[in-house]
């Protein structure tokens, strides 16, 4: 039974999007070969409203999905399927963006905005799928009793448990909050691709220490041995996948496989023939 270890460690850097909103993009288009299928990462921690209330107005996307992990916090989602929501505390967004969709996500002020914005690439035969949003609330979260912590189940699945699938990939998306000197093994499949991202306090992946605000991608193995050696309690996100494989070309909001499909998306912006399913006139 083989250890999985580190293996790349990537911290992000201090920069802004949107209408002005403050984050640390993580993972981008450097890293998306190493961390596929997730193509972005970005963390929001604040206590200053100005730092992020401008949000994000309307904007499109096409090939990937997003998925909003909010700690702590709200954010608010329009979207051109006449979909609006919010979610707050503990809860998810996840939005397939497949052949098209605008949206936009406001974040109103709160004590402290933590959470993560994750992109997770869709297949090439899924790129033109019909666009979705589905939010998962925290009634539908399960957390799950660990020795020393708790596994939140945000999608995907845990041992016996179950929680939200995912339609094109599968994606097992845990928060796994450890208290100080705590330690826990968790069993994988070799073939899955894995990450994780420290969001508050720093862990262990067998004798590396992993700082806190910084993804690892994990080598291939049957399990991993996770501690948190700090003080404080840890929140540690894993994010379990299975390669693409496949060729990405990425033009801001949106990601195809080829140049060709990436300049046929911005033409139909341009010509206001982008949106497949939607109800704007």
């Amino acid at each position: 039974m083989m250890d999985r270890k580190a293996g790349q460690l990537i911290q992000g850097f201090l920069t802004q999007d949107g209408a002005g909103v403050s984050l640390v993009r993580v993972l981008g288009s450097q890293t998306m070969e190493a961390f596929d299928p997730i193509l972005m990462l970005d963390s929001f921690d604040s206590q200053n409203p100005a730092d992020y209330t401008a949000g994000f107005p309307m904007h499109p996307h096409r090939g990937i999905e997003t998925i909003s992990y909010v700690v702590k916090g709200k954010m608010q989602h329009r979207d051109s399927l006449g979909y609006s929501d919010t979610i707050s505390d503990g809860e998810v967004q996840w939005m397939t963006a497949g052949s098209g969709i605008l949206h936009e996500e406001m974040i109103p002020e709160s004590k402290r905005l933590l959470g993560v914005q994750l992109w997770l690439n869709l297949p090439q035969k899924d790129k033109m799928t019909a666009p979705v949003y589905h939010s998962i609330k925290k009634e539908e979260i399960q957390e799950i009793a660990l020795d020393g912590g708790k596994l939140r189940l945000l999608a995907g699945n845990y041992k016996e448990y179950s929680g939200y699938q995912g339609k094109y990939l599968p994606l097992d998306y845990y928060d796994i909050q450890l208290d100080s000197g705590s330690e826990i093994v968790i069993d994988t499949e070799p073939d899955r691709s894995i990450m994780l991202f420290t969001l508050s306090g720093g862990a262990k992946v067998g004798t590396t220490h992993i700082p806190e605000k910084t993804a690892v991608k994990l080598t291939r193995g049957e399990h991993v041995n996770l501690q948190n050696p700090g003080k404080e309690k840890s929140h540690i996100l894993w994010i379990s996948s299975v390669r693409l494989d496949e060729p990405i070309s990425w033009g801001g909001p949106i990601v195809m496989n080829t140049e060709k499909e990436l300049k046929k998306a911005f033409a139909e912006l341009r010509a206001g023939t982008f949106l497949k399913d939607d109800i704007f006139v």
